[in-house]
C-alpha cells in the first residue's frame, strides 16, 4: 500500500470518527448491524469455507502453470481449444477485474485473437474459485451454480461475438506468436495433481457441509453427523500426499501463495462486510438505507430491475469477494433473485477503471462493444434465472 493511500485511509477514518452522528438511533443501529454481520461471517464462513478455499487457490496458483494456460490463446491455436481454455482460465488465475488487465494486454498485443483474448478478459475475474464458493455458501447453492455456469457461457459468447463483430480488424492484425516461459518439469503425474486438488475440494465440501433441515432423514443427516470424521480423514490423506509427492520448496511456495491471497483478500472482505452491514444490514434487520428504496430499484424481476443491476455492477468496482456481502445485504433488503445474478455476472468482470484501461489497449469501439455485450447478457441471464427460480 502506497504512503499516500495510507494517509488517505487515516484521514477518512478520522473524519468518520469525528463527524458520524453516533447519537442518532438509525446510525447506531447501522453500526451494530455492521459488526453483527462481521461476526456472522467470522463464525459461519471463515474457518470452514474461506480458509480451505484460500489453500485451494494457493495450490492452483503454484501447482498449475499459468504459461500452460496462456499459450493456447495464440493465433495458431485451435479455436475450440483456445475458447475452452479462455472460458475457464479464471479458476487457474484467480484475479480481479484490475489484476487481469496486464495479462490481457500481454496476450492481446502478442498476437492473441480478439475472441479468445476477450473471453479470457471476462473469465479471469468472473470465474474466481473463492468467489463462487463464497457465493454458494452465503447466497445459496442455486445462485452459486448459476453464477459459475453463467460465467463460463458468458466468456465463450462474449469472445465469439467480439470475434464476429471485429473479424476484419482481427484479420488485419499481424499474427504474432506469444513468447511465454517454458513449463517447469515436476516430479508428479497429472493424475497425482488432480487427486491432490480433488482431496482439497472434498475437505472444503465436508467442512462446510450445512446442517440439514429439521426432520430430514436419509443420507444428508448421516453425512452431517460424520462430517468432521470425514474431514479429519481427508486431512490425513492430504498430509501424506504432501509428504510423498511434493518437495519442501513446493510446500513452502504453496503456503506463501495461500498467505498472499489471505493478506490481499481478508482486509478487503472485512471492510466490504462492514460497509454492507452498515448500509444495508443483515437479512431481516434494517440499517441505513431503507428497504423500500432497494425494492423499488431492483426488486422483482422486471427488465428495468435487471438492467439497472447490470449497469450498476458494470460501473462499480468490487474488490475480490466484496460483492458477496453487498449482495447479501441487498437481497435481505428486497433485491430480486434475477437482478442479484445480473449484478454477479456483470460486476466482478467490469468496472469504470477497468473500462478505461481496456480502452487504451484495444480502443474505445471494442471496449464499448465488450461492455455492452456483458451488460446485455447479464440482463438476459438475470431475467431468465428470476423466471426459473420464481
Amino acid at each position: 500500500m502506497k504512503e499516500r493511500t495510507k494517509l488517505l485511509l487515516i484521514v477518512l477514518i478520522f473524519v468518520g470518527c469525528y463527524y458520524i452522528p453516533w447519537g442518532n438511533t438509525t446510525i447506531r443501529q447501522s453500526g451494530l448491524e455492521a459488526f453483527m454481520m462481521l461476526q456472522e461471517y467470522a463464525r459461519e464462513h471463515v474457518l470452514t469455507c474461506l480458509i480451505p478455499a484460500f489453500f485451494i487457490a494457493g495450490a492452483i496458483a503454484v501447482f498449475v502453470s499459468q504459461a500452460s494456460v496462456l499459450k493456447y490463446f495464440g493465433a495458431t491455436a485451435k479455436k475450440i481449444l483456445s475458447y475452452s481454455v479462455a472460458s475457464v482460465s479464471g479458476t487457474v488465475l484467480a484475479v480481479c477485474s484490475c489484476t487481469v488487465l496486464p495479462l490481457f494486454a500481454g496476450i492481446y498485443t502478442r498476437g492473441a485473437g480478439i475472441g479468445p483474448a476477450t473471453a479470457f478478459l471476462y473469465s479471469g475475474p468472473a470465474i474466481n474459485v473463492l468467489a463462487i464458493v463464497l457465493t454458494a455458501r452465503i447466497l445459496g447453492w442455486q445462485l452459486g451454480l448459476a453464477r459459475a455456469i453463467g460465467a463460463v457461457i458468458f466468456a465463450v459468447l462474449t469472445g465469439l461475438l467480439m470475434a464476429f463483430f471485429f473479424r476484419k480488424d482481427d484479420d488485419a492484425r499481424t499474427a504474432g506468436q506469444m513468447y511465454l516461459p517454458d513449463e517447469e518439469e515436476k516430479g508428479r503425474t497429472l493424475f497425482q495433481d488432480a487427486l491432490f486438488m480433488l482431496t482439497m475440494v472434498l475437505v472444503l465440501i465436508f467442512a462446510a457441509f450445512a446442517r440439514p433441515a429439521a426432520g430430514s432423514t436419509g443420507l444428508w443427516p448421516a453425512i452431517f453427523a460424520a462430517k468432521w470424521y470425514i474431514t479429519a480423514g481427508l486431512l490425513v490423506v492430504l498430509v501424506l500426499m504432501l509428504k510423498g509427492w511434493f518437495v519442501k520448496e513446493e510446500r513452502t511456495d504453496w503456503v506463501q501463495s495461500t498467505w498472499g491471497f489471505m493478506k490481499q483478500i481478508f482486509p478487503l472482505l472485512g471492510a466490504g462486510v462492514l460497509v454492507a452491514g452498515f448500509m444495508l444490514g443483515r437479512p431481516g434487520h434494517s440499517a441505513l438505507i431503507p428497504e423500500h428504496y432497494i425494492q423499488s430499484l431492483v426488486g422483482g424481476n422486471s427488465l428495468w430491475a435487471n438492467l439497472f443491476a447490470s449497469v450498476s455492477g458494470a460501473l462499480m468496482y468490487f474488490a475480490t469477494l466484496t460483492e458477496v456481502p453487498i449482495l447479501q445485504g441487498l437481497i435481505g433488503a428486497g433485491m430480486g433473485k434475477g437482478p442479484a445474478l445480473s449484478l454477479l455476472l456483470a460486476g466482478p468482470a467490469l468496472s469504470l477503471p477497468n473500462m478505461l484501461v481496456i480502452g487504451g489497449v484495444m480502443g474505445v469501439k471494442k471496449t464499448a462493444a465488450f461492455s455492452g455485450i456483458i451488460v446485455i447478457l447479464s440482463t438476459i441471464a438475470g431475467m431468465s434465472y428470476g423466471w426459473i427460480a420464481g
